[in-house]
């Protein structure tokens, strides 16, 4: 089938390969153009633009779409059967949607209806699921609502970050795509339209969402947010007015001599071993930080560095 492809990161290159291994023509890989990365801010171009360069396809790095009259006029000369989008990070248009005789069909990556959005790797961890997945969906103009294809689920390990999760969904999603095309080409696939009274949202990630709030969220819920804000924004807190940022953290019981009065934030130190009260009598034992301005320790590092006696408050 004669496809044109729009992706981005890395999430999206091993649809874009798989496809290929599949014998489909590639006519057209869309990708957001290069942009500065690091400390130096060179210049980058995007993982899927690099896959494709090195597969010999030709690309193409518009910033704009919805009014690109020479994009546009581009694919309407390449007349794709299909346009296949893979975490392209751009909306796309209604003229888009209606160009290619069998849609434009999407990898999302969550069980849709659940978590429609930017960020559904990550919210998923961040709310506790154990499950998620990856769905094959045709778009349609509003955000992931268009009518599933496949879906293929994915158990969620209980320490399992999201970071760990992307190239895992990564490589299931890609034959998915694969056997979606082949079924829509064969007619054996039928788009079934989304409960949307079960929807529930995956938004853009913030600063912000890493704060951690020991007196709104039990330990569990702080710790499944570290875990689904992985690599960013991560967990961070503040001791004595300085930004403190966890790197690694575990659901702990309460130490055996630690009030059970203890306000939320309020650290517990015992045996070199850092705790904190969480809401709902519950507890954290952090263990790995770093300071503002310092490099990061374990906990009893950090405490030989830095003595805090019990009762000192994170927050």
């Amino acid at each position: 089938m004669k496809l044109v492809f729009c992706g981005t990161p890395s999430f999206a290159v091993p649809t874009l390969e798989a496809l290929l291994a599949a014998g489909h023509e590639i006519a057209l890989v869309v990708s957001q153009p290069d942009r500065p990365v690091g400390r130096h801010l060179q210049l980058t171009p995007p993982p899927v633009k690099q896959a494709a360069l090195t597969a010999g396809l030709a690309v193409t790095q518009p910033e704009k779409i919805r009014n690109n009259a020479e994009f546009r006029t581009q694919l309407e000369v390449i007349a794709p059967a299909c346009i296949v989008v893979v975490a392209y990070g751009r909306i796309i248009p209604s003229w888009m949607l209606a160009l290619p005789r069998f849609g434009c069909i999407n990898l999302h990556a969550s069980l849709l209806p659940k978590y429609r959005g930017a960020a559904p790797i990550q919210w998923a961890v961040a709310m506790g699921e154990q499950v998620t997945g990856n769905t094959t969906m045709l778009l349609e103009e509003g955000l992931d609502t268009g009518p599933i294809l496949l879906q293929r689920t994915l158990a969620i390990a209980p320490h399992q970050t999201a970071a760990d999760l992307f190239p895992i969904l990564a490589q299931a999603g890609a034959p998915l795509v694969v056997e979606t095309i082949a079924g829509l080409a064969s007619r054996t696939i039928h788009p079934q339209p989304q409960d949307h009274a079960l929807a529930t949202l995956a938004p853009l990630l913030n600063r912000e969402d890493g704060h951690m709030d020991f007196s709104g969220r039990a330990a569990t819920e702080i710790y499944n947010r570290w875990r689904g804000f992985q690599p960013w924004p991560g967990a961070f807190t503040s001791l004595e007015g300085k930004k403190l940022i966890v790197h690694r953290m575990a659901v702990a019981t309460p130490p055996g001599d630690a009030s059970s009065a203890a306000q939320s934030g309020q650290i517990h130190i015992k045996d070199h071993r850092l705790f904190v009260a969480c809401a709902a009598h519950t507890w954290l034992e952090i263990t790995e930080l770093q300071l503002e301005g310092k490099r990061r320790h374990s906990a009893a590092e950090f405490l030989r560095g830095n003595p805090l006696a019990s009762g000192a408050c994170l927050g």
